[in-house]
């Protein structure tokens, strides 16, 4: 069923790693643990291990950077395979929230990435299609979303040559939540051009036609959004609802007569309770959401009501991705030791949440089963389970009954990272030495502007160029700091003495997080400077410093744990080195040093015994999706330089209405020039601002 592909050889590490696991799932055993250090391989050992067992995997990581990441290096290895990415579809999410010592409501306020949407649906898309799945996820997956037998039960499965009815097809649409266009085509909207309709299911990267003739489905489709080119043809395809909380009719009405026999008892409580006031604001605002269903079958948050819709009872657990699997289903737990934690602690946080907005009136009581599973409910839904980390938590061992599998060994030979430690007066002073010692200023590229990016003058290179940097740098440097102020401020300190750097924390958009690693690794510049986003997972074999500022303030962010994963970010790079800036020695430090240097000495012999000598890790950058725009380096600069945001914005947007009038007027090979001017432009607006 899957048919994994690499250019690396599985080394006997590796391999035996591999048959250590799979023999003790097909034994019995639901909970395994695999010990792997940096540079090890565990994704190509993950890989492998799913080959094996042959069976759809969900690949759970506690952040989006490094699930975007895995994503890729999946999509490597099986090319062949369906690989979906599901991880929160919000670049900006305020959620809904009353705060009673202030008097204060806050009104949810969301951002929503179409993008992302669309690889969520598509993701669920593969799991109801075939078994050779795999989704890489985060967190996102045990929040709730629609019942799978509802989206499944809705979908609209077409093949060519059946008969067919152009209004029945068209009423079939609209049922499942599309819009009817007359112009350029968008995500979640159909046409009808002459003997063809035409449909952008949300689920798909590009639309889909349908052929008709003479009452029968001569051909399907995809096409060019744009210019309307064929692309491929299908024997049969597949269009899901438009969203996951798009219900029919007869739904929406039995969820609307159970909302309302709620709300009128809670209005009862409230008036027995002497307070007429909340009752007001909940009559107020619940039948506004009623009219909204009653009259769209949708409303703002109408996820709350997710209880009544989805037909289950008081208590019940919600929907997740975890039901699109099948039972048999593998669960790979990324860096383990930081993600259990997290899945541990989402459910008590949003109830906490949502239990003021019911006490105080702003939501009716059903709300509250509109959440994430508890960590028990997670448990009952994973049947095997492979914890994976280069430092797994006493949990996790528990959990695999104290055996665990290591992979301490790397393919190239790379030992952990020299360690040193200094105590000086001026850490940031002495650490721009060293950061000049690392790399070097490149032609091509101006200062950086505005809190730490780097001003672009020459385009970027092809997506998937693992091309060496450019003359005069010899390696990139990542710092470490305490917050995101240090990191902004640290950012714009190193910019105004011509180092070029940019700063990256949990604000920064998901996908523009993946953009900064590319940009880093291509030597676009030369230091990212981060909090905890630079500790676990990530591929950056071009580091080859890693400078940790205030390592002796022990907590989260500097516990043995997260020091040891820090130093791994420099053990890709042959003279990989960990710089800990300390005011004096603490447990957590010593202890971290004290299990790196333990890993470096087995190492050392490892190598010795087999004759192996080290080299750098040398892997190749590759963009998010295998279309990603990119410029060649031997393309023409950009033309005009803009001094603004909003300068560069108000380009694209004149462009952009430029590229819609020329393809409403047939202008199709315009509108592709301009729609290519206008990538090259957002990638442009990323890069500088």
């Amino acid at each position: 069923m899957f048919e994994l592909s690499s250019p690396f050889p599985v080394t006997p590490a590796q391999q035996r790693a591999v048959d250590e696991i799979v023999a003790g799932f097909r034994a019995g055993r639901r909970r395994q643990v695999l010990l792997g250090v940096t540079g090890s391989g565990k994704t190509y050992t993950m890989a492998r291990v799913i080959a094996a067992l042959n069976v759809p995997a969900l690949v759970l990581s506690h952040n989006k950077t490094l699930a975007a990441q895995l994503y890729q290096e999946f999509r490597g290895f099986f090319p062949g395979g369906r690989v979906g990415y599901f991880i929160s579809y919000y670049d900006y999410y305020q959620p809904e929230a009353f705060l009673p010592q202030r008097n204060l409501y806050i009104a949810k306020e969301v951002s929503i990435n179409p993008e992302l949407e669309r690889l969520r649906l598509d993701a669920t898309r593969h799991l109801l299609e075939a078994r050779e799945t795999i989704v890489v996820a985060s967190v996102s997956a045990i929040y709730s979303i629609g019942a799978p037998e509802d989206f499944r039960e809705q979908r609209l499965a077409l093949a060519a040559g059946e008969a067919l009815d152009r209004d029945e097809l068209l009423a079939r649409f609209v049922a499942l939540g599309y819009r009817r266009s007359h112009g350029l085509l968008a995500s979640g909207e159909f046409r009808v051009r002459g003997a063809a309709v035409e449909i952008f299911p949300t689920s798909e990267e590009n639309p889909l036609r349908f052929v008709l003739d003479d009452g029968r489905l001569e051909r399907i489709e995809f096409f060019d959004a744009l210019t309307a080119a064929p692309l491929s043809e299908r024997v049969q395809a597949v269009v899901y609802p438009v969203n996951y909380f798009f219900y029919r009719g007869e739904r929406i009405a039995r969820a609307v007569a159970a909302i309302r026999a709620e709300l009128s008892g809670r209005l009862e409580f409230f008036r027995r309770q002497g307070k007429p006031d909340l009752a007001e604001r909940l009559e107020q605002r619940t039948r506004y959401d009623l009219e909204m269903l009653e009259q769209f079958g949708h409303c703002p948050g109408i996820e709350n009501y997710s209880l009544y819709l989805t037909g289950r009872r008081p208590g019940e657990a919600p929907y997740t991705l975890l039901d699109f699997f099948p039972r048999d289903f593998l669960a790979i737990i990324d860096e383990s030791h930081v993600s259990v934690p997290q899945l541990n602690g989402m459910y008590g946080g949003d109830r906490s949440r949502k239990e003021k907005l019911v006490e105080f009136g702003f939501r009716l009581p059903s709300a509250l089963d509109n959440r994430p599973l508890n960590f028990s409910e997670v448990s009952q839904r994973l049947g095997n389970v492979l914890y994976v980390s280069a430092t797994p938590a006493p949990f996790e061992i528990a959990e695999a009954g104290g055996q665990v599998t290591s992979l301490l060994v790397r393919p190239t030979g790379l030992v952990d990272p020299e360690i040193e430690v200094r105590t000086v007066a001026d850490p940031v002073r002495d650490m721009l030495q060293e950061i000049r010692a690392v790399t070097a200023p490149q032609a091509g590229f101006a200062a950086p502007a505005g809190k730490g990016a780097p001003r672009r003058r020459s385009p970027a290179p092809t997506r998937g160029s693992s091309a060496p940097p450019p003359p005069g740098s010899s390696g990139r440097v990542l710092v470490t700091t305490l917050t995101k102020k240090m990191a902004e401020k640290l950012a714009d300190f190193l910019t105004l003495q011509g180092v070029r750097c940019a700063y990256m924390h949990a604000e920064v958009k998901a996908l523009d997080r993946v953009k900064l690693i590319q940009k880093l690794r291509r030597g676009e510049f030369d230091v990212l400077i981060g909090i905890n986003l630079l500790r676990e997972g990530l591929d950056l074999p071009e580091v080859s410093r890693v400078i940790i500022l205030d390592a002796d303030k022990e907590g989260f962010l500097r516990s043995e744990t997260a020091l040891i994963q820090t130093f791994g970010r420099a053990a890709r790079h042959i003279d990989g080195k960990v710089i800990l800036y300390v005011d004096a020695m603490v447990d957590s430090v010593r202890r971290a040093i004290a299990e790196s240097e333990r890993r470096r000495s087995y190492q050392l012999a490892y190598n010795k015994e087999h004759g192996i000598r080290p080299a750098s890790v040398r892997s190749p950058i590759r963009g998010f999706n295998d279309d990603d725009y990119r410029l060649r380096r031997d393309e023409e600069p950009v033309a005009k330089e803009f001094r603004s945001r909003e300068a560069l914005e108000k380009e694209i947007a004149g462009l952009e209405a430029a590229m819609r009038k020329r393809a409403e007027a047939l202008d199709f090979k315009k509108a592709a020039v301009l729609r290519d001017q206008v990538k090259e432009l957002k990638n442009l607006l990323i890069e500088m601002f």
